[in-house]
């Protein structure tokens, strides 16, 4: 038995031969010969294995025909991107794992308008060599009220390069209370000593006085460096110095001052029931020299670090060669201009930009929109046990970590799997989706569906 079955399974069909076959054209016209003979290698060698150990041969498992399906099957799964759109039903607005922020439909439509050819950096009037971020530089100018700006990939590169810039082989003082560290193991003293900065600590933990700003400074002292708690907050015996206070002191100094906001708020956040975040616009007005945040938090833009600031300085960090190193490309400088336009109508931001969308849902149209999911599911799956329940969710992505919002979620429960696995079904979707598990229940968050969300959502618990 095992003679014929080593004897079948080397009969299997070779490479050359599967590719004379009808339908191995059509393989190669799509992948390239190469990945076609890749795939059907691979099937062959499957087969192979499966004829040895199940003992058998299932009919017309090893013939031709059936290995072009399989390669043809294997091509195609391989061919689908690893990213992709997913639902966001876990309740966090700016969710790390899922990209930060949703970004609303004009950035979407600016990507693909400038994903040919587009004047990144040429003045189209005298057709001379313009400045890079020349398609937002206004913009930014009349939305924060800073003199100039400059844009790198990310708010980290923006840190390291403000540091560079103006205070290598220099003291950088700042607060013990805001030595942070973010996700992906980013601390605050790590970037400092990689930029060629001196850190000088003042203060302590908990407590930190103008005074202890006022001492620090000497002879070597480069900058004055505040950095906003993003994803931690220290309560009880505190003192914290604002940005007023210490651009007094650089002022009197003559220090320059950098403010880091981390998210970057460019509206108050108190008109959808949260506390006061730092506005880009209250530090500029302040008299920071620099002031850096991301452009894919609180904006829910493309990922970026926005450094904006006086003239003098951003003069100073653009000619830093750094600044080459970390500069973005045109796809970020699309969709951002688009992006900050929506600023420019605050009051329209609720209907057009999707984190404010989020934010602005109050928790009886959410519990609405629970109901009719829950039912729509029970429809669909009813042996599953279904119910709408009051939850919370968070804005994420390092702003105001401890300030739940109101909402309102469908919990799953199924005899059949854990919640663990119906959660993994959920995530291997067609379209994906993302929920989150509470005990031995799946919730869906309804705060963070979107528009057209929830017929993502029924697709995937009939594939579930």
């Amino acid at each position: 038995m095992k003679k014929n079955l080593n004897k079948i399974a080397r009969s299997l069909p070779s490479v050359d031969v599967v590719l004379q076959r009808p339908g191995a054209e059509d393989m190669v016209r799509q992948y390239g010969r190469q990945s076609a003979a890749n795939a059907i290698r691979t099937v062959i060698d499957l087969a192979r294995k499966e004829i040895l150990k199940a003992g058998s041969i299932e009919a017309g498992s090893g013939d031709a025909a059936e290995v072009v399906r399989r390669a043809a099957q294997l091509l195609s799964e391989s061919s689908r991107p690893k990213l992709k759109r997913v639902v966001n039903a876990t309740g966090i607005i700016l969710h790390t794992g899922l990209g930060r922020a949703a970004m609303p439909d004009v950035a979407r439509d600016a990507l693909e308008s400038v994903t040919g050819y587009c004047n990144v950096q040429m003045d189209l009037e005298t057709s001379k060599r313009s400045r890079r971020e020349q398609n937002v530089l206004e913009l930014v100018r009349e939305l924060t009220g800073a003199e100039d700006a400059c844009i790198v990939n990310n708010n980290a590169g923006a840190t390291m390069l403000v540091l560079k810039a103006l205070a290598e082989g220099k003291e950088v003082v700042v607060s013990r209370g805001e030595l942070i560290e973010i996700g992906g193991s980013f601390r605050l003293p790590d970037i400092m000593e990689q930029s060629g900065a001196i850190m000088h600590e003042i203060g302590t933990t908990n407590k930190t006085h103008p005074r202890d700003y006022d001492n620090a400074i000497g002879k070597n002292t480069g900058l004055l460096f505040k950095a906003h708690k993003s994803n931690y907050k220290v309560v009880g015996f505190t003192t914290e110095v604002g940005i007023s206070d210490i651009v007094k002191i650089g002022k009197k100094k003559r220090i320059p001052v950098a403010d880091d906001l981390g998210a970057g708020a460019l509206v108050g956040l108190e008109q959808f029931g949260l506390p006061h975040e730092s506005t880009v616009q209250e530090s500029v007005k302040a008299g920071a020299d620099v002031v850096l945040f991301s452009t894919d938090k609180l904006i829910g833009g493309p990922q970026g670090g926005m450094i904006v600031g006086k003239e003098k300085y951003i003069t100073r960090i653009r000619k830093h060669p750094l600044y080459r190193v970390l500069r973005v490309c045109k796809l970020t400088l699309g969709a951002l201009e688009a992006t900050l336009k929506l600023f420019k109508s605050p009051e329209l931001l609720a209907a057009k930009h999707p984190i404010y969308m989020m934010l602005a849902k109050s928790p009886a149209e959410i519990e609405k929109s629970a109901r009719e999911l829950a039912d729509l599911i029970s429809h669909k799956k009813p042996e599953w046990n279904v119910s709408v329940i009051k939850t919370t969710s968070y804005l994420g992505g390092g702003s105001l970590p401890e300030e739940a919002l109101l909402s309102f979620a469908v919990k799953i429960t199924t005899k059949s799997c854990s919640a663990d696995e119906l959660a993994r079904r959920f995530r291997t979707a067609s379209t994906p989706v993302i929920p989150r598990i509470a005990g031995n229940a799946v919730l869906l968050d309804l705060r963070t569906v979107l528009p057209g969300d929830v017929s993502e959502i029924l697709k995937a618990v009939e594939q579930a």
